[in-house]
């Protein structure tokens, strides 16, 4: 029997200030989901991960700040973009071409998404 009662979190894990193109600051919380295992196409190891999206905020700097390590109903979901894009990934000067992006989903639209998440 499955637990429908299984909730799905994502933590809020950083912070930013950012600039808009118009040059008006704002803060974006980066959200981090559950612990992932998947295997590299390289190697075919797997090796442990999390889907981590970032939002926009109406929050000044202190409470974005503040809600570091809070944790919140949802999910980080993987999307299709229209126009893929390069990636440079951290700590390598690797770049890769990326065809997806993360966003978070506070409310999975069907309960397979909560449970098997």
């Amino acid at each position: 029997m499955f637990n429908l009662n299984f909730i799905t979190m994502v933590t809020v894990i950083d912070y930013h200030v950012r600039e808009s193109k118009k040059g008006d600051t704002f803060t974006t919380l980066t959200l981090q989901g559950d612990l992932e295992m998947i295997m590299s196409q390289n190697s075919g190891k797997y090796y442990a991960t999390a889907r981590k999206a970032s939002i926009i905020t109406t929050f000044n700097e202190e409470a974005c700040k503040a809600l570091v390590g809070t944790t919140l109903t949802g999910r980080i979901e993987k999307k299709p973009v229209d126009k893929p894009y390069d990636y440079l990934i951290p700590d390598t000067d690797e770049v890769i071409k990326l065809d997806f992006t993360y966003e978070f989903n506070p409310e999975p639209s069907n309960v397979e998404e909560t449970v098997f998440a």
